[in-house]
């Protein structure tokens, strides 16, 4: 699959930020790579440049990263998040740090693919092979970590996947034409100090952002003790492979600040990756609001809201059995509850593990106790699972298979514990009120065969519905927001 070249030398041509992170900008006379939206005063010569789907792509064609643009400081492609095939599901679980973790036979396992027919696949839609890819995530991660820490070269080295100090030395070299030392010394010239008591980065969006939807979406639904929202701050519990940790986010307009408080800063890659899920980070927001807006009913809305996001979740089993169990999965957390080695302000313990749901005593949730208990124990031994590898058709029909979920409860989990951005739960009560308001059809059979037009962003369209309570005036908004896409220019690829 390759890059329409004219869109993508447009697109560099015209610095548009709207395509960073879709694609790379290799310059072959500079040896470097660059962002579209690269500041530098000069656009290079059409033949001296050739476009990438990744960074490490770019790496393996000897290219370093622009020192100018920080082309690994930008949001990360959309496609890769809503992608449902075996390349955006390996991607997501490389950003979860797999590779780290597992190695590339690991990856393919939990792809149920063989790993040769994973290489080819990577290599032909994303320009690089699983390790390739890995390699590039883990430089970012020490350069974060090297940046803004003050943790030793050696434990950062280790920390972010490296087999030796000399790697992790000649990998930052490579990649970012410069020592780790370079690094730590150009960002105390800049003032930015290290923080203690946590790693603090911050994440970077793709505008326009909407700070509030996602956030007060998951405050209004928060669990005391697993998470909390105070004084514009986001803040939950985090389990993670090297142990259960916190973080911090507060929203901010074209960014979001983020303290994480790990058990082991190894984890700290996986943590970021299933924040920016949590958040939508990624999302372009013209992809589906251009789709929405075609609907007259939903046209003020999506005028209204430029930055819509869609919450997502930093676990999907957790997500699945705190849908289920609704009001009761307060009580049934409490009462499993695993406690933090070290509370965190109002953070005290994390969400009770599937395994300890499926043997546990559900007499509170008697009502439900079939359901619960048969997803948990599915979920506790592999047989379910609601990560990001698994195939979205596999997890629908296994969904399904549960005693006690009907296709309306399953649509609810494949929105809001997968991520599926298709999924329409036209049975829920305060959305079939919020559609009902606006002109559209309240019965959930009839606001189904309405959201036909929305496709492939249902799940955006309920969102949509779900935001309007709360969403800014119009012409508010689009002062704030950011300007519209240029007639006529778009990124397509060609086969």
């Amino acid at each position: 699959m390759d890059l329409d070249f004219e869109a993508c030398y447009q697109a560099t041509r015209s610095r548009d930020p709207r395509f960073d992170g879709w694609f790379i900008v290799g310059v072959r006379t500079t040896g470097i790579y660059c962002r579209p939206s690269c500041p530098s005063p000069v656009c290079p010569k059409p033949v001296n440049v050739t476009f990438y789907r990744s960074a490490a792509a770019a790496q393996l064609a000897g290219l370093r990263a622009c020192k100018r643009c920080r082309p690994d400081a930008v949001p990360g492609s959309p496609e890769w998040n809503t992608r449902a095939d075996v390349v955006g599901r390996a991607m997501r679980l490389i950003a979860d740090g797999v590779v780290d973790r597992e190695g590339v036979p690991g990856l393919a396992r939990q792809l149920a693919v063989s790993f040769r027919h994973l290489h080819r696949l990577l290599v032909d839609v994303v320009g690089a092979p699983p390790l390739a890819l890995a390699r590039s995530q883990r430089a970012y991660q020490a350069r974060l970590l090297v940046e803004t820490t003050g943790m030793p070269f050696g434990d950062i080295a280790f920390a972010a996947g490296f087999a030796s100090i000399r790697q992790f030395n000649d990998t930052l070299r490579a990649i970012f034409d410069a020592t780790p030392s370079q690094l730590r010394a150009a960002m105390r010239r800049r003032g930015d100090p290290h923080p203690g008591g946590g790693l603090t980065l911050r994440l970077a969006v793709r505008p326009p952002y909407d700070p509030h939807g996602v956030v007060g979406w998951l405050a209004a639904r928060a669990l005391p003790g697993i998470e909390e929202y105070a004084d514009g701050a986001y803040r939950r519990v985090l389990r993670l492979p090297g142990g259960p940790g916190t973080v911090t986010l507060r929203p901010a307009p074209d960014h979001v600040h983020a303290t994480f408080r790990l058990a082991s800063v190894a984890d700290l890659g996986a943590a970021v990756a299933r924040c920016r899920r949590l958040l939508d980070l990624d999302a372009d927001p013209g992809s589906y609001l251009s789709v929405l807006a075609t609907d007259p009913a939903l046209a003020p809305l999506a005028r209204a809201v430029p930055g819509l996001r869609l919450p997502g979740t930093v676990d999907g089993a957790e997500t699945a059995l705190r849908t289920v169990l609704g009001r009761h999965a307060q009580a049934l957390a409490a009462a499993l509850a695993d406690p933090l080695p070290s509370p965190d302000g109002g953070l005290t313990h994390t969400f009770p593990a599937p395994a300890a749901i499926a043997a546990a005593d559900l007499t509170l949730v008697a009502a439900r106790a079939r359901t619960v208990r048969e997803l948990a124990q599915r979920l506790a031994t592999g047989e379910l699972r609601l990560d990001d590898g698994a195939d979205q058709v596999a997890i629908r029909r296994a969904l399904l298979a549960v005693p006690g979920l009907g296709p309306a409860q399953v649509e609810d989990l494949m929105l809001h514990a997968i991520g599926d951005p298709d999924a329409f739960p036209a049975a829920d009560r305060e959305l079939r009120s919020q559609a009902g308001a606006r002109g559209l059809p309240a019965d959930p059979a009839g606001l189904t065969r309405r959201a036909d037009r929305w496709r492939p962003w249902r799940g955006y369209g309920g969102h949509l519905l779900w935001r309007a309570r709360s969403a800014p005036s119009y012409r508010r908004s689009e002062r704030a927001g950011h300007p519209r896409k240029p007639s006529g220019l778009t990124v397509s690829f060609r086969r």
